[in-house]
């Protein structure tokens, strides 16, 4: 038998740009940016913006066509930007991709042109599947609209869209040509939204980062408060470890069955699976989270004290520990989230790899967790959850 073999490598330059007021017209960033790819002609740029964005800063859209106005030598946009629906139900329906190809067709855009995708990570995650596979790749500048998508998914090289009720089972993996973190698109953003993305930056220092974690601590009341200056500081540390995993950890493509960036996330996205999405994701990370310190402790890995550390800081930071999805039985009256493990397995393939904790800082990896365990954790969230809710109504209704 013959056979030819050859070891094919390729350089990937991963970059994360930090500003303010990004389409301003004395700010040349995104420019230079697009400006670096030295094209043989000008380059096409088609943007697609997300809609809540769009209605939250109504002006957002003619300052992005200003923008390009005095470039046209350098950069040519071919159209307004193109409006799209945003949020996690975007992702449940291939259609949203196709429409974004076919806009990536009508106006020519080619490999050596732009797709600029302004929006939360949903969108982001939509724009950039549409990106990877238009022309089997097209040049992809992300712009993400939220401390979640700032903070953790919008500076990563995955998109995916959800099908067959799992989380992202279609997707594909590609480095964005630039991200471009834009702290002011944060000010628009509801309560809600901005406190999202702090389940992410509490999950990379729970793994990585301890004394990342002691900040977090420190600054929780800012936080919680939406302090710029603070929520700048944990998006920029947050990112920062995200990408250093992505370029350093040797799995960038995840082709391993390990995936710690994602300790918290087997339970989270079974959690928005079985509440149709009303929870969100952040919401549903900080709660799964909670679950795995739970494990974490319930199997000797992880003392009380720091357990009950990680627990007290996502409560300050105003995240809800427990839904009552956790509760949902089939018929033979199992969990339905425990399946949350065997989608887990199966996406990565090979053997269960799960990361727990073994310290503030200190992630572990475990390949078995029992229904018993985390039927132990829910019940102890539940009780928790009951706990602060009975504290909550004294509060608010002391006794004369």
């Amino acid at each position: 038998m013959k056979a030819l073999q050859h070891t094919i490598a390729v350089a990937f330059r991963h970059r994360v740009f930090f500003t303010e007021h990004l389409f301003a017209s004395d700010n040349p960033l995104l420019a230079d940016v697009l400006s670096e790819a030295a094209p043989v002609t000008v380059p096409h740029v088609l943007v697609v913006m997300d809609e809540g964005l769009s209605a939250a800063q109504p002006w957002l859209a003619r300052n992005i066509e200003r923008y390009f106005e005095p470039l046209r030598d350098r950069l040519q946009l071919v159209a307004p930007p193109v409006v799209v629906e945003g949020g996690e139900r975007l992702k449940n329906s291939y259609f949203h991709v196709s429409k974004i190809q076919s806009e990536i067709d009508r106006h020519g855009i080619d490999r050596h042109s732009f797709l600029i995708a302004v929006g939360g990570g949903a969108m982001l995650d939509v724009a950039g599947l549409a990106a990877a596979t238009a022309h089997r790749g097209v040049r992809h500048v992300r712009v993400p609209s939220t401390t979640l998508s700032q903070a953790d998914s919008g500076v990563g090289v995955k998109n995916g869209i959800n099908a067959f009720g799992k989380k992202n089972f279609i997707g594909a993996f590609a480095v964005p040509f630039a991200v471009i973190n834009d702290f002011t698109l944060l000010d628009s953003l509801l309560d809600r939204d901005k406190r999202g993305g702090y389940s992410e930056a509490v999950k990379v220092a729970c793994i990585r980062d301890a004394l990342f974690f002691d900040r977090l601590e420190a600054e929780a009341g800012q936080l919680a408060a939406f302090d710029p200056a603070a929520m700048r500081r944990l998006i920029h540390r947050s990112a920062e470890l995200h990408v250093n995993h992505i370029a350093t950890a040797g799995d960038p493509f995840e082709m391993g069955s390990a995936r710690p960036l994602d300790f918290g996330h087997w339970a989270a996205h079974k959690l928005e699976h079985l509440a149709e999405y009303r929870i969100r994701h952040g919401e549903a990370v900080a709660v799964g989270i909670a679950l795995d310190v739970l494990c974490s402790r319930l199997l000797g890995k992880l003392g009380e004290a720091d357990a009950e550390r990680v627990l007290r800081l996502l409560e300050a930071l105003g995240f809800d520990l427990f839904a009552n999805e956790l509760l949902h039985t089939d018929a033979a009256g199992d969990l339905l989230v425990v399946r949350g493990l065997d989608e887990f397995r199966i996406h990565l393939g090979g053997e269960l790899t799960l990361t727990l904790l073994e310290g503030i800082g200190q992630g572990v990896e475990v390949h078995e967790l029992s229904r018993r365990v985390v039927a132990e954790a829910i019940t102890q969230l539940e009780q928790r959850h009951a706990r602060q809710q009975s504290i909550r109504r004294d509060s608010e209704h002391p006794a004369d």
